[in-house]
């Protein structure tokens, strides 16, 4: 241990002349403990929205999604799809096929995406736990078609989730213009009848525009048949996406892009992401002010040992290493007060965990969840742990230097 960090280390313990020192010490570190505390939380809450929607979208998306890089359909048996499907790391290989179209319901119509997709859907996450009604997931049965809707689009078309009236439903013919005097003409029609169950994944993406139904239907609707604009995969028990998708994504090529669940939904996470970066931008500014705190606690201190500065310099100590001393008695307060912080903000996310001790409201019922969601990640644990020290390195260290040689003179 170097003589300067020792002197410092004693210059925090020991007891001052004066007790207002103490006092002004402890409430720097307290306020850096603080601020510490509350970047601690507020990005694990921001990480807990994040766990909690990518749980939502579990249930809908596929682990990979692997669809064309000009985002056209490509014919199912590709060679690099056959192979693909022979991959050892793929568990289930879902062929899927989505258009948009025109529903009608009485005198109600809306623009809605019918995403046709092989019986194996069910394989790929938990689309069964999703569902509600009394009837059961199906996709097709004999000469039947069946249409499972979202939610959201069902109400918005009146209908109960077990409709007993055809779903009536239209695609525009690929290449050709509408027909002014025959305008249906231009359009291809099918029906689809009820399994007697909607879905719901909590999204109004999904729950307003989607219907699930059988890829064949959705082939012969779009006029697509043996083509597919995506293929779903779910990966082998004890794999990750993200290695898996780098290692497809060099094995296909420049034809196909590769996405996994945070980038099929993109849009979402990326707000998201912006949203915490600018809550921990305004946490440090925070954190910053909190750390001229030791500002004072060390102005005080160097006039507290005014006399011991000139002992260290009988003994052959220059201006730059009794500067070094009053500026590790700052990075001690400022680490004292991150390791106090990140405790503390430890506890507090742990009982939110537990206990649920913040709500999201009064109305219960009325939220997916009753109390914030948290999740503490370890790398950022370790980004307020640096970004406290910078911070305070930066905030003491030309003070520092400028009150040593004003003192010195």
């Amino acid at each position: 241990m170097s003589y300067e960090l020792f002197i410092a280390r004693r210059y925090l313990f020991a007891k001052k002349s004066h007790h207002a020192i103490n006092i002004i010490s402890g409430i720097s570190v307290l306020g850096v403990a603080v601020a510490t505390m509350a970047m601690v939380v507020t990005l694990s809450v921001f990480n807990g929205f994040q766990d909690l929607v990518a749980d939502l979208f579990t249930a809908f998306d596929p682990e990979l999604l692997v669809k064309p890089r000009d985002g056209q359909t490509v014919d199912a048996k590709d060679a690099a799809l056959l192979q693909l499907r022979k991959s050892d790391v793929v568990k289930v290989y879902t062929p899927v096929l989505e258009g948009q179209a025109l529903v009608v319901e009485g005198g109600k119509q809306q623009v809605v995406t019918i995403k046709g997709v092989a019986d194996n859907i069910t394989q790929q996450g938990h689309v069964e736990d999703i569902l509600y009604g009394d009837g059961r997931f199906c996709l097709h049965a004999d000469i039947l078609e069946y249409g499972i809707l979202g939610i959201q689009l069902a109400q918005q078309l009146g209908l109960p989730a077990n409709f007993e009236n055809p779903l009536q439903v239209y695609a525009p013919k690929p290449g050709e213009r509408v027909n002014i005097g025959n305008p249906l003409s231009s359009f291809n029609h099918d029906e689809l009848q009820s399994p007697g169950v909607v879905f719901m994944v909590r999204q109004a993406k999904y729950d307003a525009n989607y219907i699930l139904t059988s890829l064949q239907f959705a082939q012969k609707l779009f006029e697509r048949e043996g083509r597919v604009s995506a293929v779903e995969l779910k990966l082998r028990d004890g794999l990750k996406a993200e290695k898996v998708k780098e290692q497809l994504r060099a094995e296909l090529g420049e034809r196909f892009k590769v996405e996994d669940r945070y980038e099929q939904q993109n849009d979402v996470f990326r707000v998201m992401r912006i949203e915490k970066l600018i809550s921990y931008v305004f946490l440090s500014f925070i954190l910053l002010v909190a750390c001229f705190n030791i500002i004072g606690s060390l102005s005080m201190l160097m006039i507290d040992k005014r006399q011991d500065i000139q002992t260290l310099r009988s003994l052959g100590a220059d201006d730059s290493q009794i500067c070094t001393v009053f500026r590790l008695e700052g990075h001690i307060i400022s680490l004292a007060g991150a390791l106090l912080g990140l405790v503390l903000g430890g506890v507090l996310c742990w009982l939110q965990q537990e206990y649920g001790l913040v709500t999201m409201g009064d109305s219960e019922g009325s939220f997916i969840i009753e109390a914030y969601p948290v999740s503490v990640y370890a790398t950022d644990i370790l980004l307020v742990l640096v970004t406290v020290l910078v911070v305070g390195w930066l905030a003491i260290w030309y003070p520092v230097r400028y009150l040593t040689r004003t003192l010195l003179k």
